[in-house]
């Protein structure tokens, strides 16, 4: 079954032809990797999976629902794109905790058992501006994965990780497609792709060249 479905996608901003006739499907249950220089397009295509960014032309399917015509923005998904944004006067654990009370789907132990898992104390005080670049990489991570969605969209998560994280990341990953979900991710480390992808999509200038 195909969790997420893009069909003759196009993508117009400003004149720039920013995504061209992308049609490519993402099996559910596994790990789907996009690779592609920098202005390849694999930000804005996972912008337009999310809802993010609505499509020119061309149709975007999450879970058999079709973006921005059944839903505005997909069920069950948990996004790290671009640098998290967060409250900065406020502890990592104040913003996970206010993040979670928009759904009402997990409860405080929930989050600081997140926390932990992603390398962070959930007791320090200590507040988000205060946070190096890859506390606040492992803090976006713990927003995108603490209420466990079936799927996760992640542009480049491992950045700002030093080695052990990353390695402590990709094994949280792999256990989490154990456990039936489907992530996509970009990443820029041909190591990252080569470890944790089922499949793996090239991009260049807006178009789909490769897929493997």
């Amino acid at each position: 079954m195909d969790m997420i479905t893009v069909n003759n996608v196009n993508l117009t901003l400003s004149k720039n032809h920013i995504l061209k006739d992308v049609s490519v499907s993402f099996e559910a249950g596994k790990i789907h990797g996009l690779i592609g220089r920098n202005g390849s397009g694999k930000t804005m295509l996972m912008k337009c999976i999310c809802g993010f960014v609505g499509v020119t032309d061309g149709e975007v399917f999450v879970d058999g629902k079709r973006v921005g015509k059944d839903v505005d923005f997909p069920d069950d998904m948990g996004i790290i794109i671009e640098t998290p944004g967060f409250i900065p006067y406020y502890s990592g654990f104040k913003n996970l905790k206010l993040i979670a009370g928009l759904n009402h789907k997990i409860d405080k132990d929930k989050i600081s058992e997140t926390m932990r898992q992603v390398g962070l104390d959930p007791k320090l005080k200590r507040h988000v501006r205060k946070y190096s670049l890859g506390m606040r990489q492992r803090l976006g991570l713990a927003q995108a994965m603490m209420e466990e969605p079936k799927i996760l969209i992640m542009d480049e998560p491992f950045n700002g990780l030093d080695k052990e994280g990353v390695e402590e990341m990709r094994e949280y990953l792999l256990g989490y497609r154990q456990q039936g979900k489907t992530i996509l991710l970009s990443s820029h480390s041909a190591e990252d792709i080569s470890a944790l992808c089922d499949t793996v999509c090239e991009m260049e200038k807006g178009r789909l060249c490769k897929v493997r």
